[in-house]
């Protein structure tokens, strides 16, 4: 790993008081949480349907059995932890250098690590709400469903059927997260973006309301906003954070 690039971030992480980081699947495959995209991907793996069809809002209320199938086997991997990148972004929250983290990710290891300010654009897989009541349950209540007759995950309270809080294609993102994200980073005076290839939409736009000193991208490949960037890195996100002091 290049020094001279680690010792230039480590210069922006000093002299910044807004830091903001804007991250994607990149962070959490550290962990062993497969993207989307790569290679690797789930977008790549062989299934009975297209991924992209499965977590799709249509494919939940026409397939359910089969949407849950996919989503206990695929979205809800165990024994995942935190890994590098999360404990140091947690740090830079605590050591008050970083005011926020805008995620796409939805396995609550950002929260998990020790971030407070987190805004996740996706949702997360760990709240999941009764359609017909309304109650929250966590991500128990899904994988036990597989043990269920009908092998769905439904409401102790009333008997209605569970949806994931995450957002599915053919749905909008939440509002209120959305204004939330755009205010945290048009205050930024860093906005760091890691593990994220910036093509996934409207998200990936939200860098757009950036007006900040420093613009720097963490990133294994190249994306749209290198050519903007006060600093690329093409590494392991949590390598790189890793040598970052507060």
């Amino acid at each position: 790993m290049d020094n001279n690039s680690i010792s230039i971030l480590q210069q922006i992480v000093n002299k910044s008081k807004k830091i903001v980081f804007f991250g994607g699947a990149g962070v959490s495959t550290e962990s062993g949480i497969p993207d989307f995209r790569s290679v690797d991907g789930l977008y790549n793996q062989e299934w009975d349907y297209p991924p992209e069809e499965i977590i799709s809002n249509t494919f939940f209320y026409k397939n359910t059995k089969e949407f849950y199938r996919f989503y206990r086997a695929k979205l809800l991997p165990k024994g995942i932890e935190p890994n590098a990148a999360h404990y140091k972004l947690a740090e830079l929250e605590k050591a008050g250098k970083l005011t926020a983290v805008v995620t796409q990710n939805i396995d609550g290891l950002h929260q998990k690590a020790g971030s407070k300010n987190v805004f996740e654009l996706h949702g997360s897989t760990l709240r999941n709400y009764c359609l017909d009541c309304g109650a929250f349950y966590d991500e128990k209540i899904i994988e036990e469903s597989e043990n269920a007759p009908d092998k769905l995950p439904h409401c102790p309270k009333c008997g209605g059927l569970i949806k994931p809080d995450v957002v599915l294609y053919e749905e909008g993102l939440d509002q209120a997260i959305i204004e939330g994200a755009v205010k945290a980073i048009s205050e930024a005076d860093t906005l760091i973006i890691g593990g994220t290839s910036l093509t996934v939409y409207p998200a990936a736009g939200l860098v757009n309301y950036f007006r900040g000193e420093n613009l720097v991208l963490l990133n294994k490949s190249s994306t749209p906003q290198d050519s903007a960037a006060t600093l690329v890195i093409h590494e392991p996100i949590g390598e790189i954070l890793s040598k970052i002091k507060c």
